[in-house]
């Protein structure tokens, strides 16, 4: 059978509209067995087929909608509970949404409207806000990857397409199937803010700085942390910090107006890559920008490709994690019990994580 008798078959089979050729071409008919097997998430680095593509369930599945999040089990969101909650404190992780007053790419600053009901008895409030502007996760029709035979020809997890995403009466792999079960279970903490001032380490979150792997790890081994499978990683470099007490109103309308910005992160290596994936991370969250160092610098690679297009993996970024570094300092304990409820919003592509973490 010939590739077009091939596309023309699994176009009529299909689900969606659009799972035509960029679909087909990614994930041929021998192959979709193996795209819909969940155990793929639970596999080594060495015993994936193709580590930039692990795509699960059938397309527009609550398996293929949770990506990354099929980790949370419950088993694992059970034992969180009972080993983090201890003390009963707890921590907001979200910022306030009226920051970053000024963005970059154009974004625009969240908007609170009061309107009044019965003359002033009673009140509503309507909020114009992009996610991205402030705490949010990005979800999984945030970022695209480049299917492998031709680079100008982009898929979202799962083979989702730009007109998938654009179709108002599509809703595949759409923040609400985050919603449904909740981003719930541990999290660990990589102070990177104290481990820098401890070593000297003078740097702005404006700029390509890079939190190294071996850094992280050092961090964890200073800090005793364990990691499990099915945690979520947390990373402070301090973006919201050097906002609020270092940069004036001018030099943040600058780094708005940049067409080109820099944002410090965690390196963006194949190591790397290798260690979030087999250290068994279900989400990844930070204080920064963009999570990973961007833009991504030569000899690099775009962790969003991966984690987002390949892997289904939630990635948080501009989380207030201020009050929660002093919290585990304090408690000489960097994990802790996560609950974020992202909006319920079908096809949504990013939300707020209004989020707390429970020690």
């Amino acid at each position: 059978m010939s590739d077009a008798q091939h596309v023309q078959g699994y176009r009529i089979r299909g689900r969606y509209p659009y799972q035509s050729v960029l679909t087909w071409l990614v994930h041929k008919p021998e192959q979709q067995s193996a795209m819909a097997d969940l155990s793929m998430m639970e596999k080594s680095w060495e015993e994936l087929p193709n580590p930039k593509r692990v795509w699960i369930g059938e397309p527009g599945s609550r398996e293929e909608g949770l990506g990354r999040l099929v980790l949370l089990t419950k088993e694992r969101v059970l034992a969180a509970a009972k080993d983090e909650i201890q003390q009963g404190i707890r921590v907001n992780l979200g910022w306030d949404l009226n920051k970053l007053e000024f963005a970059c790419f154009n974004r625009q600053p969240c908007k609170l409207e009061m309107v009044p009901l019965l003359d002033g008895v009673a009140f509503d409030d309507i909020y114009t806000l992009n996610p991205q502007q402030s705490s949010q996760w990005d979800g999984l029709r945030h970022f695209s990857q480049p299917l492998e035979e031709g680079p100008s020809e982009r898929v979202f997890y799962g083979g989702c397409t730009k007109e998938e995403i654009l179709d108002p009466a599509c809703d595949r792999i759409g923040i609400q199937h985050w919603a449904q079960e909740g981003i719930t279970g541990r999290g660990v903490l990589i102070d990177y803010v104290s481990y820098a001032e401890r070593k000297s380490i003078e740097y702005s979150t404006f700029s390509l700085h890079t939190i190294k792997l071996s850094e992280i790890l050092d961090i964890a081994r200073e800090c005793n942390i364990e990691f499990r499978r099915g945690d979520m990683l947390f990373v402070r470099i301090g973006v919201t910090k050097e906002w609020e007490q270092r940069m004036t109103r001018e030099a943040k309308q600058t780094y708005a107006a940049s067409t080109s910005p820099q944002h410090a992160g965690v390196e963006g290596t194949l190591d790397m890559l290798q260690w979030l994936w087999d250290t068994g991370f279900a989400a990844v969250a930070g204080d920064a920008i963009s999570f990973e160092v961007y833009p991504p610098q030569a000899g690099g690679v775009f962790l969003h490709e991966y984690m987002l297009a390949g892997w289904g993996m939630p990635i948080g970024e501009l989380f207030d994690l201020e009050r929660l570094a002093q919290i585990c300092q304090e408690l000489g304990r960097w994990s802790f019990f996560v609950s974020s409820s992202p909006f319920n919003m079908l096809g949504g592509i990013s939300s707020p994580p209004n989020a707390q973490a429970v020690f």
